[in-house]
């Protein structure tokens, strides 16, 4: 029997459940330990009774991942770009958002961010996030409860994509999802009775189409967090990860400079003259340390 290829749009364990061509959505398993599939990955398989087996995961033109010193944690794959959702309420960290976009470069995803509860008082939101700005990182403001200027806002830059949103708890993902993809309801219930996850679908990553055709887009809603580990990156690739940064490097003294304390760093030069947000340097630093001691074993790697 020849393998049929389907798309992957929600994952829980070792679980997938996969839309096929005709539009139906089976509950499929991998064959023994074969690599783990993701949302968004195009996979074949082969009927098996009422579900499918996953037979293998089709080239990827990319994959989002997190790692830390304990695991690897994939987000999705295939995606044209990444969304970082915050809100003004609760506070958010500009730590997390500074590594989502890391990850996102180092995978060759374009990010924006996006700034939601306009409605509410925004100044510590934007302070945090004006560095980003300042380095060319597009951040829009919007309300969800405003959902007609939200939509106006956001379908421009949605449609035609594919587009992972991300971000932590209580920053309005589930509610982009429900004003974006009016099926978005539904298809919780169908996917949480497929995959038997219940009251931990909050776990599971799902896709939902913006519209009714293919080239529509889609958006692949992702689970909160309070981490994100780049141990997947190199110490030394960090810099080119930053490009706010690494367009300070050029008129370093030394090729190896890590721009922490090197006599003639024309980073560190750059944040004295306040072309480079000493935020960002820091931030720099502190994954720089961290992706060291993580490549020595040294304490504090994680």
């Amino acid at each position: 029997m020849t393998p049929a290829v389907g798309l992957v749009v929600a994952a829980h364990g070792r679980h997938v459940l996969i839309q096929i061509p005709d539009g139906r959505r089976l509950i499929a398993h991998p064959r023994g330990k074969r690599g783990e599939a993701v949302v968004g990955d195009q996979v074949s398989w082969l009927a098996s009774g009422d579900e499918a087996v996953v037979e293998a995961v089709l080239p990827r033109r990319n994959l989002l991942f997190r790692q830390d010193a304990w695991r690897t944690k994939s987000f999705a794959a295939n995606l044209d770009a990444v969304l970082v959702l915050v809100a003004a309420d609760p506070p958010f960290s500009e730590r997390m958002v500074a590594r989502a976009l890391i990850a996102a470069h180092s995978a060759g995803v374009p990010a924006w961010v996006a700034l939601n509860k306009a409605d509410l008082p925004l100044q510590a939101g934007r302070a945090k996030l004006a560095p980003l700005a300042a380095a060319e990182v597009e951040v829009v403001e919007l309300s969800l409860r405003d959902a007609q200027a939200a939509a106006e806002l956001l379908k421009p830059r949605l449609q035609g994509r594919t587009t992972l949103v991300m971000g932590p708890s209580g920053a309005g993902k589930s509610t982009l999802v429900n004003l974006l993809c009016p099926q978005a309801d539904a298809e919780v219930g169908e996917i949480s009775r497929a995959l038997q996850s219940g009251r931990h679908t909050t776990t599971t990553t799902r896709w939902y189409a913006l519209g009714p055709n293919p080239g529509d887009g889609a958006l692949i809603d992702s689970p909160g967090f309070q981490e994100f580990g780049l141990h997947h990156v190199a110490a030394t690739d960090l810099v080119r990860h930053m490009p706010d940064v690494q367009a300070q490097v050029s008129g370093c003294r030394f090729y190896n400079c890590t721009h922490r304390q090197e006599p003639g760093c024309s980073v560190r030069a750059a944040v004295d003259a306040g072309r480079l947000a000493a935020t960002r340097w820091r931030q720099y630093v502190e994954m720089l340390d961290e992706l060291e001691a993580a490549r020595s074993g040294r304490p504090g790697s994680q």
